[in-house]
């Protein structure tokens, strides 16, 4: 008698193969979703629609106003709710002494060995265990000379009498503090209580020359004429040079801040698997190059090099001239001092 059980087992067995691969398969058993939270538009809407065409995986993008309110975010809910966060560097820096955030699995990720090591193992990650570079740059000023009765060159020319209710500037305790410190020959991240004392009544006169602040268009204010001066991040400085190129460029004298914004995985996140397959994606070479110059910031991917233009490449407030970056500083992690400087900012704004 023929044994007609034993394809019918061999055909189960598979069957069971099959399904126990599927499960072991990294994203297979996840949601397709992929919750993000960043700032308003700092990924754009094609780099999003190409990776949800590509993967099936829906983005899901939540905006934030600063760093301080990612960090809030996560620390109330320990990440559960996002998937990807992107921030500045001390404030992942934050997120990985609190445990807010996992390790990369680099198995995932292929196109890791495409970044710039010049953004690799920064201090907020020494190991490159839990961040993935994406944009760089240096905060600038730039201003209306046709409007400004001075030459502005650097900070401390912010406080200048005649730039009453002209100035567009970061809303950001530690970038304006920060500067406020640079004005008096110190570090960014002082923690000497007598030193932010000074800076404290050295910030105080700045504030009826501040027209407005903001975060994430401040070159819509210079652009429209409402502010002739502006302390702005590099992307915002390329856009408003780009539409006025009447404006002005300064690199202040003081010393230049640098910062590198990168993205992270909450400790909690649910779709971890998704969360790699899109960092992997923005790790090509042709995804990098299109996401820096529609930004406006330094491209961290090597491999990108051969998709930039050289218009891109060659611009003086991307690519600063690395002769002014020399000791240039990041903002960084400084634990308690950094309630002290959140305190001096909101008696600013506040006065």
């Amino acid at each position: 008698m023929k044994k007609f059980w034993i394809p019918a087992l061999c055909v189960l067995v598979a069957a069971c193969v099959v399904v126990a691969l599927v499960l072991l398969l990294p994203g297979k058993n996840e949601e397709k979703v992929l919750n993000l939270l960043t700032w308003e538009s700092y990924i754009d809407d094609d780099t999003i629609a190409a990776f949800e065409k590509e993967t099936g995986i829906r983005v899901v993008y939540s905006p934030m106003e600063t760093n301080d309110d990612m960090l809030l975010k996560l620390s109330q809910s320990s990440g559960s709710e996002y998937d990807l966060v992107l921030g500045s560097d001390y404030a992942l820096s934050i997120l990985r002494k609190e445990n807010l955030i996992q390790k990369l699995d680099k198995a995932k990720l292929t196109n890791f060995g495409n970044l710039d090591e010049h953004y690799l193992s920064q201090y907020y990650d020494p190991a490159n265990d839990y961040v993935i570079p994406y944009m760089a740059g240096s905060p600038l000023i730039v201003y209306d000379p046709a409007r400004v009765g001075i030459e502005i060159t650097g900070y401390a020319d912010l406080w200048d009498e005649s730039l009453k209710d002209s100035i567009a500037i970061i809303d950001d305790a530690r970038i304006v503090v920060g500067i406020t410190l640079k004005t008096l020959g110190k570090s960014m991240n002082e923690t000497d209580p007598d030193t932010l004392a000074q800076a404290q009544a050295t910030l105080m006169p700045l504030l009826p020359n501040i027209r407005t602040f903001d975060f994430n268009a401040l070159q819509t204010a210079v652009i429209s004429g409402e502010a002739s001066v502006s302390f702005m991040f590099t992307s915002q400085v390329f856009l408003a040079v780009m539409e006025r190129p009447d404006l002005k460029v300064v690199y202040p004298k003081e010393g230049l801040g640098f910062g590198i914004d990168g993205f992270a995985i909450p400790a909690k996140a649910e779709h971890a698997d998704n969360a790699h397959l899109f960092l992997d994606y923005l790790m090509r070479p042709e995804v990098g190059a299109h996401n820096a110059m529609w930004q406006g910031y330094l491209c961290v991917n090597k491999a990108a090099t051969p998709h930039l233009a050289e218009e891109y490449l060659n611009n003086p407030v991307v690519y600063v001239p690395e002769e002014l970056l020399v000791g240039a500083e990041f903002i960084q992690d400084i634990g308690e001092a950094e309630t002290a400087m959140q305190e001096i900012y909101t008696a600013f704004k506040l006065q």
